[in-house]
């Protein structure tokens, strides 16, 4: 079976969002960023997965190349703000308030990025790194 990259994406965020564990999910899409290493929203994926498995330097990694990939994904940079709390790293303020400028100019990101946080949260509650970066991003 010779799937293309969008439909295993497709097919990964089904997983994903039937609950499938970000263990399973991480070789996925790991196989889809080697296929498409222009696939920027695959890349912002990988990172949040490897965040749920307290990967920070591999999602720093991942998210730094979504960002250089599309550099207006609110996700991608919410997830490199996370992974450089959780790494130790300077500059998480340039990354949310990058992140909270196109959130204010796109209702429907905006909405997203809030849904993705309470989600985040359903999968590994207390959360700090996320806790601390929707609070800056949203309780202003």
């Amino acid at each position: 079976m010779n799937q293309t990259v969008d439909a295993l994406f497709d097919e990964a965020i089904e997983r994903y969002n039937s609950g499938e564990s970000a263990e399973i999910l991480i070789p996925v899409f790991k196989q889809i960023c080697d296929r498409a290493p222009k696939h920027s929203p695959a890349w912002t994926c990988l990172a949040w997965l490897y965040l749920l498995e307290d990967k920070p330097n591999s999602a720093y990694k991942a998210a730094q190349r979504a960002i250089k990939l599309n550099p207006k994904d609110p996700q991608a940079r919410v997830n490199l703000a996370i992974a450089m709390l959780e790494t130790g790293k300077k500059g998480v303020r340039i990354q949310v308030e990058e992140a909270g400028q196109i959130l204010l100019a796109v209702e429907e990101l905006r909405q997203e990025i809030k849904q993705n946080f309470e989600e985040g949260l359903s999968r590994k509650p207390n959360w700090n790194s996320l806790t601390r970066i929707q609070s800056w991003l949203f309780e202003t």
